[in-house]
């Protein structure tokens, strides 16, 4: 079988999307699937190594210097010269310009067309676009989200949760519920020394760690004044962000405000293979507290390598967030949140039950597993053309 991905996103550009994607073409080469990704290129991309990912010409986003917008004229060339290659179907993965000419090269090849619903937008739109009202922003993006849907012939969700927002939204078609899993190399364990040395940290100090994309829609404010409540009891702890985004600077300026800039360490962008291993090794507490994640990848990576995780549980983190799972589900108010990651730093006897059942209940994420129910879906589909 042969399947044509298309994405306004891929690396270099590390998010959750990205991740997901890698992560499935991998796995379903290895079941006999092979994929060819269109994507955008970036400025700074390393010289190609994947002869079955092409690139595309792509433009600034305006107010985003880590995304881009890849070129129509761009991308309609590049999928003309896949004309006569042999695809069975396409899959998109993103609802911008990669939706509109996914559909189209879908219907002029007459071939089965299915999306991964990867981003909850109602939620995005308010943080991006602050001038729409509210109401205005989630009618819109409902709206939008039942005319892309209509356009498929399946859909897939990363969570339960996410499937259910669909059919609230009264989308029609049907939704799959596959989440992205864990490939091998996610659970080699990291070096938790080598990360504090790197950022000069001593083997001793608590460490409070968010790893992630650095955006408002993130809610890492919020974990910035939980952290304030959590020094007051752990006076020595630090708190550390992982990610770039356009949130860093004001969440910056919110940690000088807030008395905690010393104790507040922004390390960007971290190796996936090497570094971010080391950088969830490191941390004595994992914190999140999005309320827009349509799975949560970051919050299994910190379960696999035993970091006991404090996490509200909010549309797709509620389908990671199981009992006995290694994590502490706290509400999204600043004081029970700041209680739950005292306990977790100060308690070595429920730190270490946390990381034992987050090695353990990791394991049931496999990316084999969850690229094998793909790879039937694909079947499926092409079945009832």
């Amino acid at each position: 079988m042969r399947v044509l991905f298309i994405s306004d996103v891929y690396f270099p550009r590390v998010n959750g999307v990205s991740t997901s994607i890698g992560t499935f073409r991998a796995d379903l080469r290895h079941l006999g699937v092979q994929t060819v990704l269109v994507a955008p290129s970036y400025p700074a991309q390393a010289p190609a190594t994947d002869a079955d990912v092409i690139r595309v010409a792509g433009g600034r986003v305006p107010g985003d210097p880590e995304d881009r917008r890849m070129l129509w004229r761009s991308l309609a060339g590049a999928l003309a010269d896949l004309e006569r290659q042999p695809f069975d179907l396409v899959h998109i993965h993103t609802p911008f310009v990669a939706h509109y000419a996914g559909v189209r090269y879908a219907r002029r090849r007459g071939l089965p067309c299915l999306a991964t619903y990867h981003t909850f937008f109602e939620e995005y739109l308010h943080h991006y676009v602050p001038a729409l009202p509210r109401r205005v922003g989630r009618a819109l993006a409902r709206s939008f989200t039942r005319s892309q849907c209509a356009a498929m012939r399946a859909l897939v969700a990363p969570s339960e949760p996410l499937r259910q927002v669909l059919r609230e939204y009264g989308v029609e078609t049907p939704v799959h519920v596959i989440p992205t899993g864990l490939p091998a190399d996610r659970f080699e364990p990291g070096d938790g020394r080598r990360f504090r040395e790197l950022i000069g940290v001593s083997p001793e100090r608590p460490l409070v760690t968010y790893v992630g994309r650095v955006a408002h829609e993130k809610n890492i404010e919020f974990l910035i004044r939980v952290f304030v409540r959590v020094r007051q009891s752990c006076p020595q702890a630090l708190l550390v962000i992982a990610g770039e985004g356009p949130a860093r600077e004001g969440l910056k300026r919110l940690a000088a405000a807030c008395g905690i800039a010393a104790d507040v360490r922004f390390v960007g962008y971290l190796d996936r293979g090497t570094s971010l291993l080391d950088c969830y090794a490191a941390a004595s507490a994992f914190v999140f507290a999005s309320r827009t994640e349509t799975q949560g990848l970051v919050l299994l990576e910190a379960l696999a390598q035993g970091t006991p995780v404090v996490s509200t549980a909010a549309l797709g983190t509620k389908s990671i967030l199981a009992p006995a799972c290694g994590a502490l589900i706290a509400e999204e108010h600043e004081e029970p949140f700041a209680a739950a990651v005292i306990r977790v730093l100060t308690d070595s006897e429920l730190r270490s039950t946390l990381a034992q059942q987050a090695r353990v209940y990791a394991r049931g994420w496999s990316s084999v597993t969850m690229a094998g129910r793909l790879a039937e879906l694909y079947h499926d589909v092409c079945r009832t053309r």
